[in-house]
């Protein structure tokens, strides 16, 4: 039902041209590559937030704005980003208020398995090496997990010395923004 709706909008959409406002090229206009947290919340304001508009950036996102290991999707996006599309800049941008805060995997798992996902196959995953326990891991600090991503990037061995990393934490409700780290902190 909801995609027949999409489909439905889009198809209009298309026929109206209503695209023609975002038309850009894939070269970030401020020439910046922005992780930030998939929060709902996030997903107007944050550009808004920053005087942000079509073509500006690339936008990244995950779970938390999380970098758990340096040789992830998210780095191989950031890289990507720097090398292909002539990003000079990274924000790592986390929020208040966010679902990985005081992540409880244990409560996370269990709901996994009422959700269907059998106890065998948690274990196989287990045996295989993939610690979902880790995995899933989340903070308690968002700053401090913020630091750790930015910790990530600008120690990458494949970080080009001329980029620069910063970090921040914005507020979901009313907008405002942070600086945890800026460049060489």
């Amino acid at each position: 039902m909801i995609l027949d709706d999409i489909l439905a909008f889009n198809q209009k959409f298309v026929e109206n041209e209503e695209y023609k406002p975002f038309e850009t090229n894939n070269i970030p206009n401020k020439k910046m590559v922005i992780l930030t947290c998939m929060d709902t919340r996030l997903q107007e304001l944050l550009p808004k937030a920053m005087n942000i508009h079509n073509g500006d950036v690339k936008m990244l996102r995950n779970a938390g704005a999380i970098i758990p290991d340096p040789f992830d999707s998210i780095m191989r996006g950031i890289l990507v980003a720097i090398y292909e599309l002539q990003a000079e800049k990274v924000l790592i941008i986390g929020h208040r208020d966010c679902g990985m805060s005081h992540m409880d995997t244990d409560r996370f798992i269990q709901t996994m398995k009422d959700k269907g996902v059998k106890e065998e196959t948690i274990q196989s995953l287990e045996h295989a090496g993939i610690h979902l326990h880790d995995a899933f891991l989340g903070f308690d600090d968002v700053e401090k997990a913020v630091s750790h991503s930015v910790s990530i990037v600008r120690n990458h061995p494949l970080l080009p010395s001329y980029v620069t990393v910063d970090g921040l934490v914005i507020d979901p409700n009313t907008g405002k923004l942070d600086l945890v780290t800026t460049k060489g902190e």
